[in-house]
């Protein structure tokens, strides 16, 4: 070993485990760049819960040596919101693939925004559904064909950086999972803001996606630079629409909001000592159904 600076063991590694993606994976760059920055962020691992899906995506949360729940496809997002509800102490982050979380779980994916729980929702969008074999997923481009889509998809792809700026959420931004510093570095930003924060990465499948590969996403993407104004969420939402020059970072911010957990009051106690009015209940029900 060479002489210098010792570096810090990640507390998030877990020890050497057999992994479920395909070589190449964007997956493990995004999982390398999560690990980063929940560690520079001085999060402590005991305090942290990761709920996922069902998908690729979703198996992050298994090499992560922290406190997770892997739930029913496209119900991440109201898992996380159980555990923020119950422990608001603690660190919470949502994390799971295009398909479970804009498809399977797309009306979870609306009212999470509008209820403004503090939780990090990360996605890892790669445009194609990977654990079931290659159909198309709702962010895939107009014309991709797929062994299920044979004559092209027919369909506008959702675009969840639009929907969630429309919807008011006050923390939204774009990363790739080619680039891990930039990814690692809008992570930590997401896991300090208080209030939702939603990071759709964009993550190449290699096996089923060979248009969006690691080179398309090079040459179609950009960075906003310093001129950008992430207070400015017109602005914010003009760049959200844009399909061919599609931005990376931070998009906007909005500081100051009211949490979800502040406005029902929910203080820190073990499940089931906690209780909420009959109505605020009742929402928290109905978001599971």
């Amino acid at each position: 070993m060479k002489e210098g600076k010792k570096q810090t063991a990640n507390p998030f590694d877990m020890p050497q485990k057999k992994m479920g993606w395909c070589p190449g994976c964007g997956n493990y760059r995004i999982l390398d760049a999560l690990k980063g920055a929940l560690h520079e962020s001085g999060i402590d691992r005991r305090e942290l819960v990761i709920v996922s899906g069902i998908g690729q995506a979703a198996k992050t949360p298994q090499y992560v040596n922290a406190n997770m729940f892997n739930g029913l496809h496209g119900r991440a997002l109201p898992a996380a919101l159980g555990v923020k509800l119950a422990r608001p102490d603690l660190v919470v982050v949502a994390e799971s693939g295009d398909g479970c979380m804009y498809g399977e779980g797309g009306n979870h994916f609306l009212h999470a925004i509008r209820r403004n729980a503090d939780i990090t929702v990360i996605v890892h969008n790669n445009m194609v559904y990977g654990l079931t074999k290659g159909q198309a997923s709702p962010t895939s481009m107009v014309g991709m064909t797929t062994p299920v889509q044979v004559e092209g998809v027919m369909l506008e792809p959702f675009n969840p950086l639009a929907v969630a700026l429309s919807l008011g959420a006050p923390f939204v931004a774009r990363a790739s999972a080619g680039d891990g510093d930039q990814t690692k570095d809008i992570f930590k930003q997401a896991l300090a803001f208080k209030g939702v924060s939603v990071v759709d990465v964009f993550q190449p499948c290699v096996v089923f996606n060979k248009l969006n590969t690691y080179k398309w996403f090079s040459e179609h993407t950009f960075y906003l630079d310093s001129s950008h104004d992430v207070t400015d969420r017109m602005q914010a939402i003009r760049i959200s629409l844009d399909s061919e020059r599609l931005a990376l970072g931070v998009l906007y911010r909005h500081e100051g909001r009211e949490t979800y957990e502040e406005l029902l009051g929910a203080e820190p106690a073990p499940l089931g000592e906690q209780r909420l009015a009959d109505d605020e209940l009742q929402e928290v029900i109905n978001s599971f159904r």
